[in-house]
């Protein structure tokens, strides 16, 4: 392939992207989310706790034992309750980070590649404040077909917890609601019907499985394998109108700059 190129990812510049992206991972699953391995057998030693605080209470004239064995195991699914909480939201923690992570480097090299051959702080900052879907047509411009690809729609599901996770209610969650469901604990699992219908699923419900978490993880690396080494400028026929203008305004910038 002929011509210049407007964007180049250095292979040891992609090898350092994944690596940083491994290592926080893997960090991640051994400083944070190993603590919560085996929170079963934490609660029930909460029971046992419990049990041995409250004995001295116990009177055997005035007490039936079973109240108290019932109240310690209330005391340890209360504690398992409270520590799944605290595990499903340390997830979903180490999930934001790592999304906004990737999108910050994603961002940060088109911005350094754009200002090889284009002067002007007006692409910058478009590229900056762009949304997931006017960064994907910006990619596909450049001739790579990233919608097309298997990591794409865990990138945009990533995308979309993340922002419930943070926002709550809005459009991420209806738009997680009817693309992704699988994101949303169904309440009252155990019962047949209605109850567990979607519209009864709001942001209470987001949860993360370790398996989905590592399925998000694994997309990122396989974007930033599938990030093409050089984007010529024979390959773009036309960028998205959001990017042009940018283009032209910076230009005209210029002009008027020279004028004066």
């Amino acid at each position: 392939m002929s011509g210049y190129a407007l964007f180049q990812m250095w292979e040891p510049f992609r090898r350092s992207l994944i690596d940083g992206h491994l290592f926080y991972v893997e960090q991640a699953r051994k400083r944070l989310l190993s603590q919560f391995d085996d929170i079963e057998a934490e609660a029930e030693k909460a029971a046992e706790e419990w049990l041995e605080r409250s004995s001295n209470r116990f009177d055997p004239d005035r007490h039936d034992p079973g109240d108290f064995y019932e109240a310690a195991n209330q005391a340890g699914i209360e504690f398992y309750g409270l520590l799944s909480d605290m595990r499903d939201r340390t997830r979903l923690s180490v999930v934001a980070g790592m999304f906004h992570e990737w999108d910050k480097q994603l961002r940060d090299w088109l911005v350094r590649e754009v200002q090889h051959w284009h002067r002007g702080k007006g692409v910058a900052q478009k590229v900056w404040s762009a949304d997931f879907g006017q960064i994907a047509e910006l990619l596909e411009s450049l001739g790579w077909k990233v919608r097309g690809q298997g990591y794409h729609a865990k990138l945009d599901a990533c995308r979309l917890v993340v922002n419930v996770y943070k926002h709550g209610e809005g459009k991420s969650l209806d738009d997680l609601q009817h693309k992704y469901p699988e994101y949303l604990e169904a309440p009252f699992s155990g019962f047949s019907g209605t109850v567990s219908d979607m519209k009864y699923r709001d942001h209470t419900h987001l949860r993360v499985s370790d398996d989905q978490f590592q399925a998000f993880a694994d997309a990122i690396v396989a974007f930033w394998r599938g990030v093409p080494e050089n984007v010529f400028d024979s390959q773009i026929a036309e960028v998205p109108d959001w990017f042009g203008k940018a283009i032209l305004n910076d230009r005209a910038g210029q002009r008027q700059a020279t004028k004066k």
